[in-house]
């Protein structure tokens, strides 16, 4: 039987009906596809597919498990390396980090790992196994870990595994970081995943502290020398939104894509009026940018009821830094993407709300210190489009809480943590810190490594302060 090439297809919402709804767009394998896709898998004598995960799940372990259908053990090699499977399966960019070195890739396309994953997960979160909980010793070490994004959540995992008496501090009323307030939910079902995945940390023995700021109820001295943490982990994240600092961005009707997928996927806006949260999502909506969160605001603007969503980014389409996927989901759902242009001013009506948006076409010059080419103005092209609500998702920066209530722990100049790459160590004695707060924006399996990897050096510092 000859090898088959090409991955086997996602089962998904017809575009058409998911624009309109919040129910998850991909719908998963089943147990067939899943053991055929699996059996696609060359068991490589050198695999280098493991080497692209910054967890180092035991990939080719794994699928193993997956061809002969035995998921359960499946899932218990994952859960060695990865704390958040259901999670990671369905929205780490595998197509740059394991998929990219399978060999399969070579020739055709690479085993589908990412989907495996996510059934794997999904399977046992169906068959509802008991997580049991720790048995910690007497004179266990206590750790805080400052936030509950991926970074945290996966650090915090890591270390009760290891014996220690785990407490996250979380400043919102859920658990999650950006897990719970920035990715939708048509992507990344909360309570159905996000959630459960948090309360198996819990039944592990890890406490959630939520509704606490570290930097106001506690600074991180205070955890140390009044509260007897052994040491810190900082993963507050970059939650902080970037404006682009053009005339009109204080207009009623625009949001920063952070505050935007917050009141809707926090704070679910997209359930009003069971849940009381105002949102406008408008009529015709620009999203200014061109990634995944660009993606996310745009595609929750549909389902909130636009009619008109565009998607206004500055360099071409294969500059685009979102995922290949979401960006084919966002356009089979209808969104307009206006390439190589660039805003410059949100122009309102008497009464202060955005009535359009004035831009300038771009050409694209040399490359810039990204390596993508530098998107230049073109004299005398501006144009407007008439729009209701705009949305900025041209990234975030760190928080500046917890660095400013914490001066002997160094911070470069765009207030991101100084640590130490392969440990999360700081200039601070005790205190680690990893994820989006120290490498800003970036991927949650990225975060995810972070955590894992000042979990391992927290263990060898505390080890090493017992004797």
């Amino acid at each position: 039987m000859a090898l088959r090439m090409m991955k086997y297809a996602m089962p998904e919402q017809d575009p058409k009906v998911r624009a309109h709804n919040f129910d998850e767009v991909a719908l998963g394998y089943d147990e067939e596809t899943a053991i055929a896709e699996a059996s696609r898998c060359l068991t490589c004598p050198n695999p280098r597919c493991i080497k692209g995960c910054p967890v180092q799940v035991d990939i080719p372990g794994f699928i193993a498990k997956m061809k002969t259908g035995d998921f359960a053990e499946a899932i218990k090699v994952i859960k060695k390396s990865n704390a958040l499977p259901a999670v990671c399966g369905r929205v780490c960019p595998q197509e740059h980090q394991c998929e990219k070195y399978c060999v399969m890739g070579i020739k055709g396309e690479p085993v589908g790992i990412g989907r495996l994953e996510r059934f794997a997960a999904d399977y046992d979160l169906a068959s509802e196994n008991e997580t049991k909980p720790i048995e910690y010793a007497a004179d266990a070490s206590k750790v805080a870990v400052v936030g509950s994004g991926p970074a945290g959540l996966s650090a915090a995992g890591e270390l009760a595994r290891r014996g220690y008496k785990v407490t996250i501090f979380e400043a919102l009323h859920k658990a999650g970081g950006v897990l719970s307030y920035g990715i939708p939910e048509f992507r990344l079902p909360k309570e159905k995943v996000v959630q459960v995945e948090i309360k198996n940390l819990e039944k592990l023995g890890v406490k959630i502290a939520l509704d606490t700021v570290v930097g106001k109820l506690y600074t991180i001295d205070e955890l140390i020398d009044e509260e007897g943490f052994g040491a810190v982990f900082v993963a507050t994240g970059a939650g902080l939104p970037s404006f682009m600092h053009i005339p009109g961005e204080n207009l009623n009707g625009v949001y920063s894509a952070n505050e935007f997928l917050t009141r809707c996927n926090l704070m679910k806006a997209y359930r009003f009026p069971t849940y009381q949260t105002p949102i406008k999502a408008g009529k015709v909506v620009a999203v200014v940018g061109g990634g995944n969160v660009a993606m996310d605001a745009a595609r929750t603007s549909l389902r909130l009821g636009a009619e008109q969503v565009y998607i206004v980014y500055r360099r071409s389409e294969k500059e685009l830094p979102a995922r290949l996927e979401e960006i084919q989901h966002a356009k089979a759902e209808g969104i307009d993407f206006k390439l190589l242009v660039n805003p410059v001013e949100v122009i309102g009506d008497d009464s202060g709300n955005v009535k359009r948006l004035r831009c300038i076409k771009m050409q694209l010059g040399e490359p810039d210190a990204s390596g993508r080419r530098r998107p230049v103005p073109i004299e005398n092209s501006e144009f407007n489009i008439d729009v209701d609500t705009v949305i900025i998702a041209i990234g975030q920066g760190p928080n500046p809480l917890v660095q400013s209530t914490t001066p002997d722990m160094q911070t470069n100049k765009r207030g991101n943590i100084m640590a130490d790459d392969s440990t999360g160590k700081t200039t601070k004695p005790g205190v680690f810190a990893g994820g989006d707060i120290v490498t800003g924006a970036a991927t949650v399996i990225l975060a995810m490594g972070a955590g894992k990897k000042a979990a391992e050096a927290i263990d060898k510092y505390l080890k090493n302060k017992k004797h």
